[in-house]
């Protein structure tokens, strides 16, 4: 194979204001893409319970999953931290995208060759995650390269078919793969999905003469990071260094953190610290920004400033992700206890647990095109305009609308009343609701805040709210393995999976009222590329 061309500075030729003719390259290669990596995911906890962690004594093997698969989350969710840094100062995006897709491509082969090795497996799930999520946050952004302020309007559009195409490769990966699981077995069932990554990184390098390159930022004495230690390292006459104390306590409690690594497990440990480093210093950098103007020039700390205000946005999102990601894990536990034959029409179906994951997509596909054709228009008509943020905090509510019914579920399961796992459409239908108004509306929202030097970076970092929204489950998980959480919970009157399933439910709501009300005190900025840059 050849390498890819190094990046240029390629404009678009397409007339004003008309859809870029290589959006489809980009569109087809994402559904590959996805297709690949939820064909993988959505069979990766049957597999661990049902082949891998046979070895783990069977009343622990379904948390033990739940650990494995959460953990892989935080990986493939973490790793675009580096691929955002790599594409935006070094590499561009194209670049990039395709090496990290042959180190993602490598990781499925390892899964199809591995299915016996614990090891050898585990290191495919870390190829993947490597891969996965080092391309995770520039596909979106390469999207948006495609278009400059002339086009913008197309741009919407074809975020939303973006989010669909993820969601058909999905469907059909959640449709199918838990078949080729239970019929052929793990080797062709996680092989499949390799292939598809394979044929989605020859459709992005066929249309790489066709994109907009974006050169990557030269270095910049006005970066964010470089602002950021000027704002706390600058004195101000006559007045402390209170943002430099804040970021300090947050290393040191980074420090504990990590320090706490043989008690919590390594991923717990560096990602608590991760998140501790990250709140303080961006806290005490927002304190004291205004002492960096003496330094650098208004546009670079106003771009800060928009960068932090952001972060606040991603981290109120984190609990939605925390919920939505375990429709892969716990949900399937649960659907493991019900009865899966369905009547429909005068038939019977058999549905495996897993497939019911293929829902989401489904539904999906159906609410993006009903949200802006229907429900959007409807909403203006009379007055109420679906913002971004108000979109956001719909979904974030609807998530936690979507547990409590699949807590009230694992209540009667857990009293031995018999449940139908067609009972989880409900709860798939909200949290899918959710997801649309979250996670679509987030990408759009996440391009269109980032300053121009840190799309890529502002995008993993959205990403990284998914992390630590798998971090909130790990950190549960583990505290219900505590003997007095679990004396606690036993008074509540309930089973300690329902408890976790009300716990995050409760977790999400207040999530949607402080999200709600920062929503109002928000300000929306345009930062698409000009016109012809």
């Amino acid at each position: 194979m050849t390498s890819p061309a190094t990046a240029t500075t390629t404009v678009s030729t397409d007339s004003a204001g008309r859809m870029p003719r290589q959006i489809p390259y980009i569109i087809a290669n994402e559904g590959c893409e996805r297709f690949s990596f939820y064909g993988m995911r959505n069979i990766l906890t049957p597999f661990l319970i049902s082949t891998l962690l046979l070895f783990v004594a069977e009343s622990e093997r379904a948390g033990e999953a739940k650990h494995v698969f959460h953990t892989f989350m935080m990986g493939v969710y973490f790793f675009p931290l580096l691929g955002g840094w790599l594409a935006d100062r070094y590499y561009g995006k194209y670049n990039t995208i395709f090496w990290f897709s042959l180190i993602y491509c490598a990781g499925h082969a390892c899964l199809a060759l591995f299915e016996d090795s614990v090891n050898g497996f585990y290191f495919g799930l870390f190829l993947i995650a490597f891969g996965s999520g080092g391309i995770k946050p520039l596909v979106a952004s390469f999207v948006g390269d495609q278009f400059d302020k002339t086009n913008k309007d197309k741009a919407k559009v074809v975020f939303d078919a973006f989010y669909w195409i993820i969601n058909f490769g999905s469907f059909f990966a959640s449709l199918l793969m838990p078949i080729f699981l239970r019929d052929y077995g793990p080797s062709v069932a996680f092989g499949i999905p390799g292939i598809l990554m394979f044929i989605a990184t020859m459709v992005l390098w066929s249309g790489k003469r066709k994109y907009v390159h974006v050169p990557p930022a030269p270095s910049n004495p006005h970066s964010f990071l470089r602002v950021v230690r000027t704002a706390l390292l600058a004195q101000a006459p006559g007045q402390g260094r209170p943002g430099l104390i804040v970021a300090a306590v947050g290393a040191i409690a980074a420090v504990v953190s990590l320090a706490m690594t043989p008690k919590w497990g390594f991923v717990i440990a560096a990602c608590t610290a991760l998140v501790l480093l990250l709140a303080f210093v961006g806290i005490g950098a927002s304190m004291q920004l205004e002492r960096a103007r003496a330094q650098h020039p208004a546009e670079a700390v106003d771009g800060v400033r928009a960068v932090l205000r952001i972060l606040i946005v991603f981290g109120l999102v984190t609990p939605f992700w925390s919920l939505f990601d375990q429709k892969a894990s716990t949900w399937i536990v649960q659907a493991n206890a019900m009865s899966n034959e369905v009547s429909l029409f005068g038939s019977t179906f058999t549905i495996i647990p897993a497939q019911m994951q293929a829902l989401n997509p489904l539904l999906v596909m159906i609410l993006i095109p009903f949200n802006n054709f229907a429900l959007f228009p409807l909403l203006r008509a009379i007055g109420l305009e679906p913002t971004p943020l108000r979109r956001m905090t719909t979904g974030i509510a609807l998530s936690a609308a979507a547990w409590v019914v699949v807590g009230n579920l694992q209540v009667q399961l857990d009293a031995g009343d018999p449940v139908s796992i067609a009972w989880q459409i409900l709860p798939y239908a909200l949290l899918t609701l959710g997801e649309v108004l979250v996670s679509a509306t987030g990408l759009e929202f996440a391009y269109s805040q980032a300053p121009a030097s840190m799309k890529g970076v502002i995008m993993a970092l959205w990403y990284l709210a998914v992390t630590v929204g798998n971090l909130w489950v790990l950190i549960v998980n583990a505290g219900v393995k505590n003997e007095a959480v679990i004396a606690h919970i036993e008074t509540s009157g309930v089973g300690v999976m329902a408890f976790q399933m009300y716990f995050f439910a409760g977790f999400a709501l207040l999530a949607a009222i402080v999200f709600g009300w920062y929503a109002t005190r928000y300000k929306m900025v345009d930062n698409y590329r000009p016109t012809g840059a």
